[in-house]
C-alpha cells in the first residue's frame, strides 16, 4: 500500500523548504511528504492524489499566499480529503482569520511562525493530529470485520465496545452487504447467530462477549498484580483523571472498566466546552488520549471486566471481579458514573439495542443516513447527540418533556440553525411500533393529552441518569437514588457517620468507609459534566495522599 501523504503549502520558498525539512525529518519514514508553492498548485496536486486513490493525512498551509489564501485552499481541499487534519501557519495579525477558520473549514490548529525548536512547538501538535487521523480515517480495511444485523442488540453491543475501545472495525450488514452473506454462508448460514467477528488472522468469533473480544484483540483483562495502592472502578473522566494524576505521582494504580473506557462522556460526538480544545473534541478522542497518558505513567487499565463487589479486610479493600478473581488495595476510588435511565414502555426489551439506543449516537448514526430518527431528552448530552445525528438523518425530531430544552446556549444556537431538526415541546414518548424494525413512535402532548404518531427508524434516548453504585450494596452510605455520600455530607450536627473509625472528619471525596473515595456523576452533589468529573479525579489524588498520611 502506498504511503499516506502530508502536504505542505507555502509561497515563500525558504519557509517551505524549512517546513519540508522538519516534516521529512520526523515523519518521512511513515508518510510521503509533498510540497507546493501556491494554493493553485496544491489543488492540482491534491486532485492528482485523489485520482490515484491515495490518502492525505495532513495539510500544513501558510495563510498569507497571493491569489489564494491558506483558508481558501483548505476550504476547497476539504471537499476532496475531508478526513485530513488541517494546520494553518500564521503571523500574529492572522489570528482572527485562523479562529474564523475553525468554524468555517474545521481548522484543527494554527501555528504562529517561527515555531523553533520543532521538538517543542511543531511535532507535538502534528503527532496529536496524525494520531487522531489514524483513529478516524477510513483506509482500505485490514482489521476486524463485524457481521450482523440492525435488529441485533448483541451486534450493537459489540460495535459499541469496539468503537469505544478505539479498535477499528468494518460493519457488514447481512441484509445489505453481499460480503456478509458470503461469510455467513461459509459458517453454516444461520443468520440468527450474529454477530460474527472475523479477525485479520482468519479466526472467527460467533456471538462473543465483550470480554472474549477484548482478549482476542489484545486488550488487558487480567490484573498483573494482586495488590495496588489504589484501585479505580470506572474509567470515565473522573476515573481516568485520577489514574493519570495518581500514577504520575508514583502510586501503583489499577483501573477496572466493565465495558470500554470513556463512560457517558465517551459517547459524546463532540465536547465543545472543555478547556484547551477551541475546536471541540469527541468523547472518544478525549478518552483515548487520557488512557494513553495513564498507561504512559504506569497505570494498568482492564477492560470488559466487571466489579461484582467490594469488601473490607481490616483496612485493606478487596475487589471481586466477574471472572472470579480478586484484587486488593489500600484505597478504592468509585468513579462508575451514571447512565441514562431505560425507557419504561411495554415490550421495550425487544427494541433495546435494536432500534432504541441509549447514548449511542456516535456508534449508530451512519446506519440511519437519510432516515427519520427521534431523540428523547433535552440536556447537553441529548444536544450533542442530535447535532451529530443531524449530519446523517433526513430528519431529527426531539421530544422535550417541558416547554424549553435545558441544554447550553451554544448548543441551542447550533440546533436552531439546523433545518432538519424539529423540537417538539411538552411531549412524551408513549409507544413504539414496527415489525422487524421500528417504523414509528407514538407521542403524547402532556398539556392537552392528544396523541399522534411520528415516523421513526430509530430512537436515541438521553433521559435522566441512574448512578452505577448497586455493586457496593450497603458498604458505603448513599442516597435513595444511589448517589454516594462523601465529605461534609456525612457529618451531621458535628457527628461523624456511624462506624467511622478515625479521629478526623471524612476528606472531601471520602465515603463513609475510610480509604474508599467517590467522584464524578456517582457522587452526591456533583456538578455534571466532563470538567467537573475531571476535577474530582484530581481532588481524589490529593485525598489519597492525605489518607495515606493518617493510617
Amino acid at each position: 500500500m502506498a504511503k499516506t501523504t502530508i502536504v505542505a503549502v507555502d509561497d515563500d520558498r525558504a519557509v517551505l523548504a524549512s517546513v519540508e525539512r522538519d516534516l521529512r525529518q520526523k515523519y518521512g519514514r511513515d508518510y510521503r511528504i509533498v510540497k507546493a508553492e501556491s494554493g493553485a498548485a496544491a489543488l492540482d496536486l491534491v486532485n492528482e492524489l485523489k485520482q490515484r486513490n491515495e490518502s492525505v493525512a495532513l495539510f500544513v498551509v501558510d495563510q498569507r499566499m497571493p491569489k489564494m489564501t491558506g483558508v481558501e485552499f483548505l476550504e476547497r481541499a476539504n471537499g476532496i480529503f475531508p478526513e485530513a487534519r488541517k494546520v494553518l501557519l500564521t503571523a500574529y495579525a492572522d489570528t482572527d482569520a485562523a479562529i474564523t477558520a475553525i468554524n468555517d473549514v474545521g481548522l484543527d490548529y494554527y501555528l504562529m511562525k517561527p515555531w523553533d525548536p520543532p521538538d517543542e512547538h511543531f511535532y507535538p501538535v502534528l503527532d496529536d493530529l496524525l494520531d487522531t487521523w489514524r483513529t478516524n480515517v477510513k483506509l482500505p480495511f485490514e482489521g476486524i470485520r463485524v457481521v450482523g444485523a440492525m435488529w441485533s442488540s448483541a451486534a450493537h453491543e459489540i460495535k459499541d465496545f469496539l468503537a469505544r475501545s478505539s479498535i477499528p472495525y468494518q460493519w457488514l450488514d447481512i441484509e445489505r452487504d453481499e460480503e456478509a452473506v458470503q461469510i455467513m454462508s461459509s459458517l453454516g448460514g444461520d443468520e440468527l447467530r450474529v454477530p460474527v467477528l472475523v479477525f485479520p488472522d482468519g479466526d472467527t468469533l460467533i456471538q462473543p462477549t465483550p470480554q472474549q473480544v477484548a482478549e482476542k484483540a489484545g486488550l488487558k483483562t487480567k490484573a498483573e498484580s494482586r495488590f495496588y495502592d489504589v484501585i479505580i472502578i470506572g474509567s470515565g473522566p473522573a476515573g481516568l483523571s485520577a489514574a493519570v494524576y495518581a500514577s504520575a505521582d508514583g502510586l501503583n494504580v489499577l483501573v477496572v472498566e466493565r465495558h470500554a473506557p470513556g463512560g457517558q462522556a465517551g459517547n459524546s460526538p463532540k465536547i465543545e466546552n472543555f478547556l484547551g480544545f477551541p475546536s471541540g473534541i469527541s468523547g472518544g478522542d478525549l478518552t483515548r488520549r487520557a488512557v494513553t497518558q495513564a498507561k504512559r505513567f504506569g497505570a494498568e487499565v482492564l477492560t470488559a471486566q466487571t466489579v461484582e463487589s467490594v469488601r473490607l479486610d481490616g483496612s485493606t479493600k478487596i475487589v471481586a471481579l466477574s471472572d472470579g478473581s480478586e484484587v486488593a488495595a489500600k484505597m478504592v476510588f468509585i468513579a462508575t458514573g451514571a447512565w441514562f435511565r431505560l425507557l419504561e414502555l411495554p415490550d421495550i426489551e425487544r427494541w433495546n439495542g435494536a432500534g432504541v439506543y441509549y447514548g449511542a449516537a456516535h456508534t449508530e448514526a451512519a446506519n440511519y443516513k437519510d432516515q427519520d430518527v427521534v431523540i428523547v431528552g433535552a440536556a447537553n448530552s441529548a444536544a450533542q447527540g442530535l447535532l451529530f445525528l443531524s449530519k446523517y438523518a433526513s430528519k431529527v425530531s426531539v421530544l422535550i418533556r417541558g416547554s424549553e430544552p435545558t441544554w447550553s446556549k451554544y448548543l441551542d444556537v447550533a440546533i436552531r440553525a439546523s433545518e432538519n431538526i424539529e423540537l417538539v415541546p411538552n411531549t412524551e414518548l408513549t409507544g413504539i411500533s414496527g415489525d422487524q424494525s421500528i417504523d414509528q413512535v407514538t407521542v403524547t402532548n402532556n398539556q392537552t393529552g392528544a396523541s399522534t404518531s411520528l415516523p421513526a427508524n430509530a430512537l436515541f434516548v438521553f433521559i435522566g441518569q441512574k448512578p452505577q453504585s448497586d455493586f457496593l450494596g450497603d458498604l458505603v452510605l448513599h442516597t435513595e437514588s444511589g448517589h454516594i455520600l462523601t465529605g461534609l455530607d456525612l457529618v451531621k450536627h458535628g457527628d461523624r457517620p456511624k462506624g467511622w473509625t478515625l479521629d478526623r472528619d471524612p476528606f472531601l471525596l471520602e465515603t463513609s468507609v475510610p480509604g474508599i473515595f467517590a467522584g464524578g456523576d456517582v457522587r452526591n452533589g456533583t456538578k455534571h459534566g466532563v470538567a467537573a468529573a475531571t476535577g474530582d479525579g484530581n481532588v481524589a489524588v490529593s485525598n489519597f495522599w492525605q489518607y495515606l498520611s493518617t493510617v
